[in-house]
């Protein structure tokens, strides 16, 4: 790995994460461990000796370690307790991202893993609920999440086939700008960006801007 030469922690910290796609691996994995074809897959567009390359770095630089699946004896990746801490800055850096995705897709690859990625960390302290709601995301053909409102923080995983208080069909970028307090819903809804089903108070209160 090159170095800064530097006695920052900024400068010490890029010389592990820096490096072209580093990040993008540790995203992947903050979603649970995963198999090399897996992340090969999450990560359009990147080559997969550089891949190899990656990982190897940051194994050996204590953020990933590779173990044997529990059946099967199958190596798949997973993030250390020290590599897992980068959830933090990398859910900061989704939140100074919103200027970068006023704009859209305009082509780039899109992945319901990374849109269920960033909502936590773009409601996360702006939403408060006195009870547990779910509300249902319908973002695209086969592609459905369930957003689960507590006292004590977001949670989004996929679609499970349980009841939901409302559901939300919308774009990923209507969502992300709902999320991200760009986008109010009574305008989205104006603009016919939105269609709610169910209670739209639940909605409301969920992506509050």
């Amino acid at each position: 790995m090159r170095g800064y030469g530097q006695y920052c922690g900024l400068a010490r910290s890029l010389e592990v994460v820096g490096d072209r796609w580093n990040l993008l691996i540790v995203r992947q994995l903050l979603g649970g461990p995963a198999r090399y074809r897996d992340l090969a897959a999450g990560l359009p567009g990147i080559a997969t000796n550089l891949l190899a390359d990656r990982l190897r770095d940051l194994e050996g630089a204590g953020v990933v370690e590779r173990r044997l699946t529990p059946a099967g004896g199958v190596v798949e990746y997973a993030l250390t307790p020290w590599g897992a801490e980068l959830r933090e800055p990398i859910e900061g850096l989704i939140r100074w991202s919103t200027p970068l995705m006023v704009r859209g897709p305009e082509g780039d690859a899109f992945q319901l893993e990374w849109l269920a990625l960033a909502l936590p960390a773009l409601l996360e302290g702006r939403v408060k609920t006195r009870t547990t709601t779910t509300v249902g995301l319908d973002v695209g053909p086969g592609s459905h999440l369930r957003l689960r409102l507590t006292r004590s923080g977001v949670d989004v995983a996929p679609c499970d086939g349980r009841a939901v208080d409302a559901t939300v069909r919308a774009e990923p970028m209507c969502v992300l700008g709902l999320a991200a307090g760009a986008l109010a819903i009574d305008d989205a809804l104006a603009l016919g960006l939105v269609e709610i089903e169910g209670d739209e108070s639940v909605v409301r209160a969920a992506f509050a801007s």
